[in-house]
């Protein structure tokens, strides 16, 4: 079943596309947006969202439980930061079926700040938190919607494939290039989003292309079961997640930490949450 809105908010005509889980998929007017995203013998569900003429999609993530941080398939290339391995337990939520484009970015700015240019398909980067947080509020105002930067806690649940977990090293396969862009393989440039395998959410470089800020402040794991955190209250980093471009295969692990002031850098950018 496909439910088709229309939505027109400050003067922004935004298309709304909404998916439910069928096993025959389903279809619109454009077939590139609201299709459902088959991962095993079930559908995920998604919501595909147009503004100014860019679509993005989100995928829905249904809440569950799961050990975070330094996990045993992980193994040595685990770093103490990643320590100790906790049980974490999320609420549903939807992240972005891709890094934030900058196509999108430009379509809600009006501008685009990367470096990497030529193909507005890449992910957009050289974007500080700031910046994101900026982008996030006008993409508001925009859809009438409460799109947010991602908890470390959900980014690491989604790249490890939520509750359709198989336990892989990186996000959708034990190996890297398969899903990835990175050291090894990508030609010293980004890469336009969704031209590697997705994980078993149908997620797509959760692994590689660009770091991903999250919304936390960097801290230190506790030992203690969670649920919904949020990180610290306060801090000078902010967390970044996923590894990038121009990362070895160790930064590129679904548990793999990483931090760093507000400043916008060529390998950043983000992926939407709501």
């Amino acid at each position: 079943m496909v439910l088709n809105r229309k939505i027109n908010l400050l003067a922004a005509a935004v298309a709304v596309i909404i998916c439910a889980p069928i096993m025959a998929g389903c279809g619109s007017d454009e077939p590139s947006n609201g299709n459902s995203t088959q991962t095993s013998d079930q559908e995920v569900k998604t919501t595909t969202y147009t503004v100014s003429g860019v679509s993005f999609t989100m995928v829905a993530v249904q809440g569950g439980t799961f050990t975070m941080g330094a996990t045993a398939e992980q193994g040595s290339d685990a770093h103490d930061s990643e320590k100790p391995a906790h049980q974490v337990t999320l609420s549903s939520f939807s992240i972005g079926q891709t890094e934030v484009t900058q196509a999108l970015w430009q379509a809600v700015m009006g501008s685009n700040p990367s470096q990497f240019t030529g193909d507005l398909q890449r992910p957009v980067e050289y974007v500080s938190w700031n910046d994101c947080q900026t982008f996030i509020s006008k993409l508001n105002q925009m859809t009438g919607k409460d799109f947010r930067l991602p908890t470390e806690a959900e980014w690491e649940y989604a790249a490890r494939g939520g509750n359709r977990s198989q336990g892989y090293k990186y996000a959708g396969s034990n190996t890297l290039g398969d899903v990835a862009w990175y050291a090894s393989n990508r030609g010293s440039t980004t890469h336009p989003v969704a031209t590697k395998a997705p994980n078993e959410l149908g997620l797509y470089d959760m692994s590689g292309n660009v770091y991903e800020w999250c919304q936390d402040w960097s801290g230190s794991y506790s030992s203690n079961a969670q649920t919904n955190p949020i990180g610290p209250a306060t801090g000078s980093s902010r967390v970044h997640r996923g590894g990038c471009w121009d990362n070895h295969a160790r930064y590129c692990r679904v548990s793999s930490r990483g931090s760093a002031p507000s400043g916008a850098y060529f390998d950043f950018g983000l992926r939407l949450a709501l």
